[in-house]
């Protein structure tokens, strides 16, 4: 907070404005001279906080990222835009004017709220973190949509809002919101108490109910809301999310950023949304697919298909099949466009031999070689290494099983026909 109230006066933000595009590598001369002629401390808060903004533009946008303030764990734990911007046109598109935005962080759903026309009320218990997130709705001009406030999640009365939106701690690192973890187990889908997960190594925490708060609490908030939203880990169990909400696992440019259980919406839908876009996927509960012997085309369903077990619904599109029963690699004959996949056109199926393999490539002068792994235990680099590509040409192997048998597919990015709608 010392940091921060620094920063925030007119000396702080003129030396901000000087100081916003130090490189790293000239961070120590940079410092050497500024602090001829500013105090110490206040060098390096600005010095600090042009590079969390310079690591913060791939998640907010230089321009955003330019006036914002940041913590080191708010540049980590937040929200990117284009998923928080998804969020709050799909409450508003549900009629949401006003949200309680419970474990707010420093602030960047409450920001893609205010600018959705949404009215915030913002929460946080850790001080620092509250008084960034008032910082960055000043700096936004959205102070008038977003309050702001210093409390515990668990007291804060949240009626008179049309709807709550939970991001509870998922790292023994972030402040949360809750100033005690709570006992209760998280709720099955029918209902029974479901308990596992643990701490996992490096701050990430596994269990739902290890959550700052605990996911039970934030379901019984999220049910007496007319409407919302509790963003959690991606791995969540299917079984640990609760018979009356819907589950969307959200992916941005292929990467799968958080899962997203929703009430007042479609209890029992599970969805997959790809951004940008917005595509989504509506579960429609198909039996997993068969398995069938490798075809011509490979593909590759996309992270928030797989996470969200929708990876049916895009083998039946397909007209495609499994290449191995606990494989998320779909098979086909034909190409098919899809958002949902990635092709490749698959030229030759070997067992796993790192000899032969590295033959074929020779022969077909190979010099670029993107390297693919599922369920084999072999890491792409090491691979890379023992086989050596060399030469003008690219190609795509596949690490990974086909019937129980560990195998490899060689293949090329595939291009499939245009369509006038992707399913």
């Amino acid at each position: 907070m010392n940091d921060l109230a620094l920063l925030l006066t007119p000396e702080g933000r003129a030396l901000l404005d000087e100081v916003r595009d130090t490189h790293p590598a000239d961070e120590l001369s940079v410092a050497t001279r500024l602090r001829r002629e500013h105090p110490a401390e206040l060098v390096s808060a600005a010095l600090g906080q042009a590079r969390l903004r310079q690591r913060a533009a791939a998640k907010f946008g230089a321009a955003d990222a330019g006036r914002m303030f940041f913590t080191p764990n708010g540049v980590e734990q937040s929200t990117r835009t284009s998923v928080a911007t998804y969020r709050a046109e799909r409450f508003r598109n549900l009629g949401v004017t006003s949200v309680a935005d419970l474990c707010c962080g420093i602030g960047g759903d409450a920001i893609a709220f205010a600018r959705a026309g949404i009215r915030v009320l913002a929460v946080d218990r850790d001080p620092a973190t509250a008084s960034v997130a008032r910082a960055n709705a000043e700096a936004l001009g959205l102070g008038e949509l977003i309050e702001v406030r210093e409390a515990d999640v668990t007291e804060v009365d949240k009626g008179g809002y049309d709807a709550v939106f939970v991001d509870p701690a998922r790292r023994g690192g972030r402040s949360g919101g809750a100033a005690r973890r709570g006992s209760a187990q998280a709720f099955g889908t029918g209902g029974a108490p479901v308990g596992g997960g643990g701490r996992a190594t490096g701050g990430r925490i596994f269990d739902p109910e290890a959550y700052s708060p605990p996911l039970s609490w934030a379901v019984e908030a999220a049910r007496r809301a007319p409407r919302a939203a509790l963003k959690v880990a991606p791995g969540i169990p299917h079984e640990v999310v609760p018979a009356d909400a819907e589950a969307e696992w959200i992916s941005d440019g292929g990467d799968v950023k958080e899962a997203v259980l929703w009430f007042g919406t479609e209890p029992g839908a599970v969805r997959a949304t790809l951004l940008p876009g917005p595509r989504t996927l509506l579960g429609r509960g198909l039996p997993d697919p068969e398995v069938r012997p490798v075809g011509r085309y490979l593909y590759e369903p996309d992270g928030a298909v797989i996470r969200a077990h929708l990876v049916a619904e895009v083998a039946e599109h397909l007209g495609g099949g499994l290449i191995d029963p606990t494989i998320a690699y779909v098979t086909a004959d034909e190409p098919r466009p899809t958002a949902y996949a990635s092709a490749y056109e698959i030229t030759d199926q070997l067992p796993f031999n790192v000899k032969k393999l590295k033959a074929l490539l020779r022969e077909r002068e190979v010099g670029t070689l993107t390297v693919k792994k599922r369920g084999s235990a072999v890491e792409p680099e090491e691979l890379r290494r023992k086989v050596k590509p060399h030469g003008p040409n690219a190609a795509t192997v596949f690490l990974t099983r086909v019937a129980g048998a560990p195998t490899m597919l060689i293949g090329a990015p595939a291009t499939p026909p245009a369509a006038t709608a992707l399913p």
